[in-house]
Parts: structure tokens; C-alpha cells; sequence
């Protein structure tokens, strides 16, 4: 046989295993949709109504909080004290609140702090995160059980233990009173770790197996098999990532004094009157700080609910 026939049959050969790696791809993410679809509990028509019920009970007990906090933000400040409360206000719905609010600080400097902070935070949480994931799922090394267990052991010890030795190291550094200093100390999510790695630990190791024998390497194999496989947990993670660091209040408020430097919720907790406790202000800045999150939620919903429900955390 010719060097080329051997050139040439080489090259069919791993065009037929690359093909075959395509079609493994499409089979798997096509099983882990048809898995995410499935996720009831039973095909008796007492069972739907039983979880539907139970859905709608929950609903109702998370939505009546956040109605009511809405309601309360369009009303007068002598109908939202007065007892006993009423759902339609006396003296009728009004967006003072709002003004006052707005009047009252600089809310879009610290919805753009919030932003910068909340969005470096999921990027290189996410940077660390998934390739930790990945090592501890697929490769084995001295030591990999000691430091699994530390990741675990890392998700019990409470977040204001750590608060003033991260002060000072944050002061040795010079980043107090910085965006830097906020967001350097909340990189560290080791739940986000264990749960991209109970999804990874899911995918058949095949997948990987053919994309090696093609010559991929181990940063060709996740970028290009692993992660298209975890788009829904790599988003539903990066998701819960930044609606946590953009609800962080005591870490922004102890680090930083300057209000151009404050997030939203520190703003927003900043923001008082001199004449006591004003409900209906109070309302009308928790519906400006939660806001950007539902809309978040509202347009990756799906993705966050697939990506959890797809892995340990949803009993799979």
C-alpha cells in the first residue's frame, strides 16, 4: 500500500471518529433533555395534580411576601403605617417613594457598582470553579480525597468568621475601600465546586476517551466536549453566583466608606429619613434593589432550572 492510500485512510479514520463523537454528543444532550422533561412525579393523573397543587402552594407562600412589598411601595407613608392595613390605600396609589429614593442616592452608581462587582465575581468564579470541578471528577492524584474533603468541609464554616481576618488581608493588599477589595474575598464558592462536579461526574467518560484518541488535549476535551454538555449547570451556577454577591450587604458595607463605592444594597441601606422608619421607602428600595434579579431569573429561568434538576441537587 502507497504512503498515500495510508494518508488517506488515516484521514477517514478520524473523520469517521469525529463524526462518531458528534453524533455520541448530540445522543447524550438529547437524553439529558428528555431527562429534564421527565421530572415528575408519575404519569397518573393523581400524581400531576398532587405536585401541581403542591407547586401552586408554594408559589402562593413566595409570591404573597413580594405582592405585598409592591403593594406597599405605591402607597402614601400615612396609609402604609396605618392600622389596621389595607390592601387599596385612602389616599390612593403614588410613585413618591420611588422620587424620594432616587432623590435620596445615587442609585444608578451603585446598580453599576453592583453590576461590575456581581459580574467579575461569576466570571472568575466560574474560571476557577469549573476546571476544579473537572479535575476532581476525571483525575486522580496524590491527595485528591484530602482536598475533596476540604472543599466539603470549607461549605460548614460560616462566611463572618472569615470577615476580619479578610479585612486585614485585604487592607495588607491595599484594596480596601476598592471594587477589588469587594469582590476579591467572594471568588471562593466550594458549593459550586461539589455541585458541577456531581454533574460531570454524570457524563459517560467515552465521550472524552474518543475526543482523546483524536488527539485532544485536556483543555480540548473541556472546552469542547465537557462544558457544550454543562451549559445548563455552568449557567445555573454562574446565575446563583451573582444573585448571591449582588445580595451581599455586611462584606460591601465593612469594606468600603466611600458612597461612590457602595452596591445597591448598602446604598439602598443608607438610604433613611429623618423621621423614623418609613415603610413604604423601605419597600419601594427593596423592589429597586430585587428588580435586575427577576429579570435575571425571568430570562434564565429555564437554564437554572434544567442545570439543577439535572444533577444531585434535584435527586438524580
Amino acid at each position: 500500500m502507497s504512503t498515500t492510500q495510508t494518508a488517506n485512510k488515516i484521514g477517514m479514520n478520524d473523520l469517521s471518529q469525529t463524526s462518531s463523537t458528534r453524533r455520541s454528543l448530540r445522543l447524550v444532550k438529547s437524553s439529558e433533555n428528555s431527562k429534564a422533561r421527565s421530572l415528575t412525579l408519575g404519569n397518573s393523573a393523581a400524581a400531576q395534580i398532587s405536585a401541581f397543587a403542591a407547586l401552586a402552594i408554594a408559589a402562593l407562600a413566595w409570591a404573597i411576601p413580594i405582592l405585598f412589598a409592591l403593594q406597599m411601595s405605591f402607597k402614601k407613608e400615612t396609609d402604609a403605617s396605618a392600622a389596621p392595613l389595607q390592601f387599596w390605600p385612602s389616599q390612593g396609589w403614588t410613585f413618591e417613594n420611588y422620587i424620594a429614593v432616587f432623590k435620596a442616592g445615587d442609585i444608578p452608581l451603585w446598580l453599576w457598582n453592583s453590576f461590575i462587582v456581581s459580574a467579575a465575581v461569576t466570571l472568575i468564579t466560574l474560571l476557577v470553579s469549573v476546571p476544579a470541578a473537572y479535575v476532581f471528577s476525571r483525575h486522580d492524584f496524590p491527595g485528591r480525597k484530602i482536598f475533596f474533603a476540604l472543599t466539603v468541609a470549607a461549605i460548614m464554616v460560616p462566611p463572618q468568621i472569615l470577615i476580619v481576618p479578610l479585612f486585614e488581608q485585604m487592607r495588607f493588599m491595599r484594596l480596601s475601600d476598592t471594587l477589588a477589595g469587594v469582590a476579591l474575598p467572594q471568588v471562593v464558592a466550594p458549593l459550586m465546586v461539589i455541585v458541577m462536579k456531581n454533574f460531570f461526574d454524570q457524563l459517560p467518560v467515552e465521550l472524552e476517551e474518543a475526543a482523546r484518541l483524536d488527539g485532544a488535549s485536556n483543555f480540548k476535551i473541556l472546552t469542547s466536549v465537557v462544558l457544550p454538555l454543562s451549559r445548563s449547570i455552568v449557567v445555573a451556577v454562574a446565575i446563583f453566583v451573582f444573585i448571591g454577591c449582588w445580595n451581599n450587604f455586611l462584606w460591601p458595607f465593612i469594606i468600603t466608606n466611600s458612597p461612590d463605592l457602595m452596591t445597591i444594597p448598602v446604598g439602598l441601606g443608607t438610604v433613611k429619613n429623618a423621621y423614623g422608619v418609613q415603610y413604604a421607602q423601605g419597600m419601594a428600595s427593596a423592589v429597586i434593589g430585587a428588580l435586575p434579579l427577576v429579570i435575571v431569573f425571568m430570562i434564565f429561568q429555564r437554564q437554572i432550572v434544567k442545570g439543577f434538576a439535572t444533577t444531585g441537587m434535584g435527586g438524580q
